[in-house]
């Protein structure tokens, strides 16, 4: 199966692929539901195909508005760089989108965004002749109903599923809240996640307001847990998922590399499942589902904490390790003394550095590195690779 990255901006895209991504999604500056992430200027696109391509990877945009009229004036020039580009799918969910692209674009591979809501096999056999190469299953699907796309139109179009990451609680993200309540326009990539705001409850006769108790955080009615389904990807493969996608344009480097790294090994069996377990409480979450997959297994949707990780990113290596030592870029503060572990798609995976020796780029030798985005080299007896991660207990 592949496994399938978010990107928000081209250093992300790098991370995803360094640490095992066989494809990465990402967008454009328009036409994406991700409107505050970095996203791609129109030479970043061709840059990012041209990387993807050289290291035997795929790319695919997202062009999933809800679009209007308007959206269609000055289309043309985007969609013949991206047939230019040679991109290898884009993710569309307006189905006015989707026509005219088969008709006017008929070289570019429709990938069917989960906004569409394909949540039975007469939608997917509607979208399969539309001459579409892949459907993105809706998340409200089981197992059982996927297995039924599959059977229905398996021969025909790509199935792919999200795995992993937070979940809307709109049916598919079609939500109107954020509209409503600050006139950002979720369906163009502006949403401000309203429903995961914290909420009270009136009496419509009365005034005053009553917090629903939940705990001492406060109550999120609409805020759901995150999706993991790193146990289960045999049982996804069984029922004719080819594509596993990670949800998470908007997350940080960090995020990427530790949910690409724990689904890559284990889709390879590097490692014990509850390794990678461990790995995924590693960076910022909500507590796991496996949302609608095992019908009423795990009910329990609504999460009533903010995010929590159990380590935190401190530094990136800029260049490859050599004679015992390795430079990183300082992102969190660190100092002789601490006790660093490895993130890599290597053998030194969760390997310990204990901190001896701080070097900086004038070459004098600190005791704490205290500056954001420092350059600076340390001592490391294992093998580490430009854009292995460093990491750190967060007690």
């Amino acid at each position: 199966m592949e496994l399938l990255a978010p990107a928000g901006n081209f250093d992300k895209l790098v991370t995803a692929v360094h640490f095992g991504a066989d494809a990465v999604y990402f967008a454009g500056k328009m036409y994406g539901l991700r409107a505050f992430a970095g996203n791609f200027e129109d030479e970043e696109i061709v840059k990012a195909m041209e990387f993807l391509h050289a290291n035997g990877k795929k790319g695919y945009i997202t062009l999933n508005i809800v679009a209007n009229d308007s959206d269609f004036k000055n289309i043309d020039n985007y969609l013949n760089l991206l047939v230019e580009a040679k991109v290898d799918g884009l993710i569309v969910s307006d189905i006015g989108l989707i026509y005219y692209l088969r008709k006017n674009f008929p070289s570019l591979n429709v990938h069917v965004s989960t906004q569409a809501n394909v949540n039975n096999s007469y939608s997917a056999k509607f979208f399969a002749d539309l001459g579409v190469t892949r459907i993105v299953l809706a998340r409200e699907l089981n197992l059982e109903q996927v297995k039924e796309i599959y059977k229905s139109v398996g021969d025909k179009v790509e199935l792919e599923a999200f795995v992993h990451g937070a979940m809307c609680i709109s049916y598919s993200g079609r939500c109107l809240l954020s509209n409503y309540m600050t006139g950002r326009d979720s369906n163009k990539g502006a949403c401000v996640q309203a429903c995961r705001w914290q909420y009270s409850i009136r009496e419509v006769n009365k005034s005053e307001e009553y917090p629903i108790e939940e705990d001492e955080r406060g109550t999120y009615i609409l805020n759901s847990k995150d999706l993991c389904m790193i146990e289960h990807l045999k049982e996804l493969e069984e029922v004719g998922v080819c594509s596993l996608k990670i949800e998470g344009r908007m997350k940080s480097d960090y995020y990427v590399a530790s949910v690409i790294n724990a689904y890559r090994r284990a889709l390879d069996k590097k490692n014990e499942i509850n390794i990678l377990k461990d790995e995924l409480e590693k960076t910022s979450h909500r507590r796991y589902t496996t949302g609608f997959y095992f019908n009423s297994d795990d009910k329990e949707f609504l999460e009533t904490s903010m995010p929590v990780q159990t380590a935190e990113f401190v530094a990136k290596v800029v260049d490859d390790s050599k004679n015992g030592m390795v430079k990183v870029e300082m992102r969190n503060r660190f100092m002789v003394g601490d006790e660093l572990e490895i993130l890599s798609p290597n053998e030194s995976f969760l390997k310990i550095i204990k901190i001896e020796k701080i070097i900086n780029e004038k070459g004098e030798e600190i005791a704490d590195c205290k500056r954001v985005q420092d350059i600076v080299t340390i001592n490391c007896p294992y093998e580490l690779k430009k854009g292995d991660i460093l990491r750190r207990s967060i007690k």
